[in-house]
This record gives structure tokens, sequence and C-alpha cells, in this order.
């Protein structure tokens, strides 16, 4: 008998435990600064407002079934498109395309106001985040055109550099090959002209010079829309700690990526035996398509069973954040899932239904109710707000 009632009390623990941390979840504001479905979706052929679960990690109802209150979608292309500018109009375009038909359930959210009223009706707030500084085109006008339209930052580089901003990839490969280091004076003036027109200034993808000269050139707190800790997982695309201290000291918010590759620093030997393994179809994948990162989607979609042996536990994410927050405090971090830009990501995070396990991982790590509000949104929300420009 004894042994009974500790174990009915067991599963009543559990049970207000779950039911605790989904109130918590859906009552909160949540935003995701990050998510690749613009391109995604184009690519594939498919649209965000149908039901896409067997080829995306993101559609509409998912999105809303996981508590998402606000999306900053990504408009991306790579730094080899013609007519970049171009495409993130039609990236845009797309988007607000799903959003007009659906007006019950998405609208236009371009202010933490807006995020909220979002919230509070229940519908998926829009918005924009270009990533990659050679969207513009080196023209500070188009640069004004793609704020006027919804993009609510950009990230200075993707991979690829551009003439006044230099990337983590560039910076780390090719050294002294480089014509400059880091943010040029047109690079300056287009911090200065983001923090006019409240546009964030994100420096995920940048390289170290490029990070220090832009978080001394801006006059408003930084973004890190989608980046991990390089004392963690020593990625190039990771912070290293006299990073995240700076970012704490400018106010900034450093929102976490989901990818395996930037969470786990062994997940790159595990991928590599995978495609080594995969040898001879990653090289006639490769002739059709010299983008490795397109190749390892394929690969990654058609051995799935092999590829969930790959994936992270979702504890040495929850470290990350862990690790930010210890350093300089629970203000500083939120969520950037790269959700549909990535082939990997850890256990139990399979798509966008899932982020209530982040809040369910948050609660059991000691976090309070505020805290947990803070990193799904709160911190975010002051961002932006510390960035609007006051009419």
């Amino acid at each position: 008998m004894k042994h009974l009632i500790t174990f009915i009390l067991l599963l009543v623990c559990i049970n207000t435990l779950a039911q605790r941390y989904k109130k918590i979840h859906f009552r909160s504001v949540l935003i995701d600064t990050h998510n690749d479905i613009p391109s995604t979706a184009i690519e594939k052929g498919v649209s965000f407002d149908e039901d896409t679960r067997t080829k995306t990690h993101s559609d509409l109802n998912r999105m809303l079934q996981g508590g998402v209150d606000a999306q900053l979608f990504s408009i991306w292309c790579d730094g080899n498109k013609v007519n970049p500018y171009q495409w993130a109009n039609r990236e845009m375009d797309t988007v607000l395309a799903w959003t007009n038909r659906n007006p019950y359930k998405m609208m236009l959210a371009l202010t933490a106001n807006d995020m909220m009223k979002a919230s509070r009706q229940n519908k998926l707030g829009v918005a924009f985040g270009v990533e990659g500084g050679h969207m513009i085109e080196n023209d500070l006008n188009k640069l004004e055109s793609l704020y006027k339209k919804g993009a609510r930052y950009m990230t200075l580089t993707w991979n690829n550099s551009t003439d006044w901003a230099t990337s983590a990839q560039d910076e780390t490969t090719k050294g002294d090959s480089l014509k400059h280091k880091g943010l040029t004076d047109f690079g300056k003036t287009v911090v200065h002209k983001m923090n006019e027109l409240g546009m964030l200034v994100d420096l995920s993808h940048v390289g170290e010079q490029t990070f220090w000269d832009a978080i001394r050139t801006s006059t408003k707190p930084v973004l890190v829309s989608h980046s991990c800790v390089y004392a963690l997982c020593p990625h190039r695309r990771n912070l290293k700690d006299d990073q995240i201290k700076a970012i704490g000291e400018n106010g900034g918010v450093i929102h976490l990526n989901f990818y395996s590759g930037f969470v786990d620093p062994e997940f790159e030997k595990r991928s590599d035996a995978f495609t080594a393994k995969h040898k001879s179809e990653m090289d006639s994948l490769l002739k059709v398509n010299p983008e490795p990162y397109f190749m390892q989607v394929f690969l990654f979609e058609k051995y799935p069973d092999e590829v969930k042996a790959l994936r992270p536990p979702l504890s040495m994410l929850m470290d990350h954040l862990d690790y930010i927050v210890k350093m300089i405090g629970v203000d500083h971090v939120g969520i950037g899932s790269d959700f549909d830009g990535v082939n990997s990501l850890p256990q139990q995070l399979d798509d966008v239904t899932c982020y209530p396990v982040i809040t369910k991982e948050l609660l059991k790590r000691g976090y309070s109710k505020k805290d947990v509000r803070k990193i799904l949104g709160g911190n975010f929300l002051r961002l932006l707000r510390e960035n609007e420009v006051r009419q």
C-alpha cells in the first residue's frame, strides 16, 4: 500500500509539472528570431499555409501549435545569387502573400506593440530578418526599402563577405588574402543608417573584426539572431567569451541556434563519417550543385535513421543557454532556432511544434516563470523597443 501511494504521488507530481510548463509556455510571448522557411518553401515548391509535415520543419498550423507568437522570417540567398535585392523582395512578397491569405491566423507585426497584439489575438506576428548584407547591393536606399517592407534586422554578412564587411567564414579561411578585414567606412555608414531607421544590427555570421567594429559603431543594442557559445562548441559561427561579455555590456541579446553543429563539438566528426560512408552519392550531388549544404540536406533526408543517431541531446543546447546566463545574465538570451535552415537538430526538437520542451527544460533547470518569459520573447521585445525610432 505504501508503494502504491508513493507511485500515485509521483504520477500526480509529473502531471502537475506537465500542466505547469504548458501553461507557462502558452501564456508567454514566444518570438523566434530566425526561421528559413521562405527560401526553403520556394526551393521545395511548398507553401507555409499548407500542411508540409513531411517536407519542412515549419508550417503555419504547426507554428501556432508550438506557441509561436511572432516569427522573424529569414530572407536569404547565397552570395552567388544574381540580383540578391530582387530575390529578397521575392521572398518577402511570398511571406506577405501567406499573411494576406490568412488574416485570421497571421498579421504583420513590425513593432514590439504589434507583436504583443498578435499574441493577444492568437495570431502569428510576421516580420523579416535579412540574412546577409549583400542583399542591399551596396545601396542605402535599398536598405531603407527593405526596412519599410518589414525587415527589422539585417545580418551584416552571411558566410560570404560584402565589399564593406567580412564574414566569419572568410576571416577564418582567407586570412591575409582579404582586401580588407572588418567594416569599411561604408560599412560603418550602413550600421549608422540601421540605427537611424530602427533596424537591428545582427552580428551572427560576421567575422571577429567585423563584430568588434560593428559593436563599437552601433549606438543601439545589437542582435545576435542565431548563434551559440564557442567555449562549448568551437565553431567559427559561435561567440567567444569576450564577444558574449561585450553583448551584455551593449545591452544586446544572443538568440540560440538549434543546429547540431553549433551545439555539439563532436557532431561534425559524426557528420563527416556519415558523408564519407555515402561519398559516391555526395560526389554526384556536388556535380549538380556545388554548395555542400544542399548535398547534405539531400543525404540527411534520404537516410533518416542514420541521421537520427547523429543528433546531440537537448541538454547540450540548454548548456549553451546556461553558459550565457551565468556570464551576462538572463536578460541577454533568446531563441533563434534556424528551423528549415539546418539539416540536423538536437533530440526532441523535431519541428516547430516542439518549442514547449524548451520551456519544460528551463523550469527543470530552476529558471523562474519570469526568467522563462524573458528568454522566450521578453528579451527580444525589450531589444526591439530600444531600437525603435520614436515618431
